[in-house]
């Protein structure tokens, strides 16, 4: 499967300059979107759909970065897009679903939980149901009883298509996930938000103060979160010439994976 790897969104925090990587599946009975960044509406409408956090992390706010619009520069229509994945609800991930109404969204029942259905008061301040308000089609997946390159709780999305897989990865958020896409050369694993800087996986790029501190304030669960580090660290260090890890903020990694698709 051809993917394109979009930034969805820059943010410039203190910490510096971010993306939103969202990847862009070209599968065999449609357009699957990993994440969907940053949406039109949330231009259209920041404080509503975006809140307070966008003083901090200071979305630039550009139409023409939305997955929208990316997918139609690209010569597809919107509708093309059948399928996204979510990684997790943060609003950097889930602000471009209400651009693409006749997707199904594939979450976590974990995830959905956390943010839609039973949300704690720590998770109702985070989540912004707003970015839900068009009543997208969700669909829970409880990913377990299959493995992934050592991870035990996975599940392939048939479904969405052959080569899909939900990797259950809780810690940033209580539902978090990666997932794996198979391009047929090769395996590409979007990590989300499950670390949040290079260095974390390479152990020599060093990660900045202000991003550790803004990582492990975000956390759900900061003990999963460590845990989550070095599994993904020891992956990373197996040096797979085959398997190529991104995440969703790094800007290095994104551009790096961008010139290699």
């Amino acid at each position: 499967m051809k993917v394109h790897h979009l930034n969805c969104g820059t943010m410039r925090p203190l910490t510096g300059t971010l993306v939103c990587h969202v990847l862009l599946v070209e599968a065999p009975d449609g357009l699957v979107l990993v994440d969907s960044g940053v949406g039109l509406h949330d231009i259209a409408d920041p404080a509503r759909r975006v809140g307070p956090t966008r003083r901090l992390v200071r979305p630039v706010l550009r139409a023409e970065e939305t997955a929208a619009r990316q997918v139609e520069a690209l010569g597809f229509r919107r509708e093309d897009v059948r399928h996204i994945v979510v990684t997790h609800f943060d609003f950097d991930h889930i602000g471009g679903l209400s651009d693409f109404p006749g997707a199904q969204v594939h979450t976590t029942a974990a995830e959905a939980l956390g943010s839609m259905i039973a949300p704690s008061r720590r998770e109702r301040f985070r989540y912004r149901s707003a970015q839900w308000a068009h009543g997208p089609r969700i669909v829970e997946h409880t990913p377990d009883g299959e493995a992934w390159r050592g991870f035990a709780a996975a599940r392939e999305l048939d479904a969405v298509a052959p080569g899909i897989v939900l990797v259950s990865l809780p810690g940033h958020t209580r539902g978090h996930a990666c997932v794996a896409v198979d391009t047929g050369t090769g395996w590409i694993l979007h990590a989300g938000d499950s670390f949040f800087h290079r260095g974390t996986l390479d152990g020599r790029s060093p990660v900045p103060r202000a991003l550790r501190t803004m990582e492990n304030l975000l956390a759900y669960d900061l003990k999963k979160v460590r845990d989550n580090h070095a599994r993904l660290a020891e992956l990373h260090r197996h040096d797979d010439a085959g398997l190529t890890v991104v995440n969703a903020h790094d800007p290095v990694l994104y551009e790096k994976a961008r010139g290699t698709a």
